[in-house]
């Protein structure tokens, strides 16, 4: 047979099977343009222009080799269908004399349309797609996002050669299928179905221990140091819980629903339970699947919705006023610092207000139980418990926030921003303070309010004590250890055009004079806040959306699949009594029970990764928890609404195929 037999045959078949191809290449086009577009964010140059530049590139990358993981098995999972509606045609050209060899050429020509189809248009659609998605962030938002129109030849390449790989391998799997079966095989391969799969109880109960462990970390993390650290162990555990309960829990569950007689005895329970029965294992796959990118969805787009909704409260907390100024020279110089700025700002025409000014010493340490432990701790119970110890003394803080507390010696009062201190005793450096009063309010600090450790604000009665406590903190971390320093803050009047050139010239005037200092600007830093959180809003709405066009067509796949595997089924049973009416009956309770499961499961892994989630976000100075719930709520709910419309739509193509073929 001539070369070009085989290329005008591939493209024949593809043409004449459009009912499952078309799906197909549109799967394959929506995985590339996914993967290179994470792929290309990894790489643009502009992440280098953002706040957090290093972390939002790693997170990126590690995005990618999650989103290169996910097209392999779910272009795997896609093709298998693909492979076993084709069996039949390949048997019948067997028959006729076509030679496995020639098949495998016919199957080579497909993959090729298949690999340069997916790939040109794959591209281009992502290309495309992140231009459109910039510009629509852009406008929603109204400020400019460093991350503008890019195209990488990096990411092409990598996306090139990772699919290239991908459709080789599914290649040479097809290959080994169609090698292996004889013609009968391949004939009777489409309507061949699965054998009753058995209960396993060892991976059911390793599914439950997983996702236990994994809603034991969420539940339990309080820091959120080391919620960084635990955040993708937890997510890894809750992923694996997941697959291994929806494929050994689900079998459980139809088995068990098929011993109550009840309910299994009835014409429409009675065929969708024992057709899931023997195709739970196919089925449990596209299911966890859909739950754990619908949890992703969920996740990511309330997240980043919420930092978006909230930037106001967020910018508030980490600038608690308009200016700050942290020096780390002696007290007489930090006095004619401070000194000099108000006056900069009388020759500026600023108008100075709500000025605080104090002496403060900060550190980390290690609670425990009441103590706090200075020094290196290495294990993650160690980093689980760091505070960030803040002390003052009594004479500032009655000066700044006008009261008139008194402290006897080793008494203190205590703030916590985050972890209450319950313990009616501290013990530091071997000294005990007793707590004479918790605090509801603290001077104003938006460095020490940022960090992402706990923190705990301590009124020391006098200057000395503070004194004692640096020179022990000292010597023990010696050149880490922390100073005693100055702060002075204040607000003014004025737009944030005329706060920028303000800070602009106390910078000019530090730098002239040689102090050692840091100033801040609410305003100078609004737009870096702007460019970090409308980059996090971007990047999650966008994979937010890529996720749900994921899972969409792996719904409309799976019932599709569902739909020709149930066919001759369902025809049987109309031929031996079943009406019209208890067949559509029966499709209905058997896309219900599988359908919503999914959404359901994904609202409880998203319920329970809120403590974790939360306390990520904390690093992130989002401190309005009821608002971080309004937009998983809210998220849930719109999500739930367009997972319904799916249901709608799957569920009619699912009966046309079925009744109508």
């Amino acid at each position: 047979m001539a070369g070009g037999f085989f290329i005008k045959l591939a493209a024949s078949n593809i043409k004449k099977n459009k009912r499952t191809y078309i799906p197909y290449l549109l799967t394959c086009m929506v995985t590339v343009a996914i993967y290179y577009i994470i792929k290309s964010l990894s790489l643009n140059p502009g992440l280098e222009k953002m706040l957090g530049a290093d972390h939002m590139s790693y997170l990126m990358l590690l995005g990618s080799y999650v989103a290169g993981a996910f097209a392999f098995v779910f272009l795997f999972y896609t093709n298998s269908f693909l492979v076993k509606r084709r069996k039949k045609e390949f048997g019948v050209f067997n028959i006729l004399g076509m030679e496995k060899k020639h098949l495998i050429r016919v199957l080579g020509w497909e993959n090729v349309y298949v690999t340069g189809i997916s790939l040109g248009l794959g591209l281009l659609i992502g290309i495309l797609l992140d231009k459109v998605m910039f510009l629509i962030i852009i406008k929603a938002i109204g400020v400019g996002i460093p991350l503008g129109f890019f195209i990488s030849a990096k990411a092409i390449g990598a996306t090139v050669l990772l699919f290239a790989a991908i459709f080789l391998l599914i290649f040479l799997y097809s290959v080994r299928q169609v090698h292996v079966a004889n013609p009968i095989d391949l004939l009777r391969a489409g309507n061949v179905g699965e054998k009753e799969p058995k209960t396993k109880w060892g991976l059911t109960v390793l599914g439950t221990v997983c996702l236990a462990a994994g809603y034991y970390i969420a539940f339990t993390v309080k820091n959120p140091l080391a919620s960084i650290l635990l955040f993708f162990v937890a997510a890894m555990l809750v992923i694996a819980g997941t697959y291994l309960l929806f494929i050994a829990g689900s079998i459980a569950v139809l088995k068990t629903l098929r011993k109550n007689k009840k309910y299994y005895y009835k014409t429409n329970h009675f065929s969708s339970v024992s057709g899931m029965i023997y195709r739970m294992k196919q089925n449990a796959a596209g299911l966890a699947n859909i739950c754990i990118l619908s949890t992703m969805v969920l996740v990511m787009v309330s997240s980043t919705t919420a930092l978006m909704i909230g930037l106001n409260d967020v910018i508030h907390t980490r600038y608690p006023v308009d200016f700050a100024v942290y020096s780390g020279e002696t007290e007489d110089r930090s006095d004619k610092l401070f000194e000099n700025v108000r006056e900069l700002g009388r020759q500026k025409d600023i108008q100075i207000s709500n000025e605080i000014e104090y002496t403060y010493l900060d550190f980390s340490a290690v609670h425990d139980d009441g103590t706090f432990h200075v020094g290196k701790h290495e294990d993650i119970s160690a980093v689980n418990n760091v505070n960030v110890l803040f002390f003052v003394a009594l004479p500032d803080y009655n000066r700044v926030m006008g009261e008139e507390n008194v402290l006897k010696d080793r008494e203190i009062m205590i703030y916590s921003n985050r972890d209450s201190f319950e313990a009616p005793v501290l013990e530091l450096f071997g000294r005990k303070y007793r707590v004479a009063q918790k605090l509801d309010r603290f001077l104003g600090n938006g460095m020490v309010s940022s960090n992402i450790a706990s923190a705990q604000w301590i009124v020391l009665p006098d200057q000395k004590e503070m004194e004692w406590i640096y020179k022990k903190q000292k010597k023990v971390l010696g050149d880490y250890a922390g100073n005693i320093q100055q702060f002075y803050g204040f607000d003014s009047d004025g737009t944030d055009k005329k706060q920028n050139a303000f800070y602009d010239e106390i910078i000019n005037m530090l730098q002239n004079r040689e102090y050692e200092c840091r100033v801040e600007s609410r305003a100078e830093a609004k737009n870096s806040m702007m460019g970090l959180y409308g980059g996090f809003f971007f990047i999650g709405v966008f994979l937010g959306a890529l996720f749900i066009m994921a899972t969409v067509l792996i719904i409309y796949y799976k019932q599709i699949s569902e739909g020709y595997d149930d066919k001759e089924r369902f025809a049987i049973m109309q031929k031996v009594g079943m009406s019209h009416e208890e067949v559509k009956a029966s499709i209905h309770s058997q896309v219900l029970m599988v359908f919503f499961l999914p959404l359901v499961v994904a609202g409880i892994h998203v319920a329970a990764a809120y403590p974790i989630v939360s306390k990520l976000l904390l690093m992130l100075n989002l401190l309005n928890t009821k608002l971080h719930i309004a937009c998983i709520a809210g998220c849930y709910l719109v999500f739930a609404v367009m997972y319904m419309l799916i249901y709608a739509l799957t569920a009619k193509t699912y009966y046309r195929i079925v009744s109508k073929g």
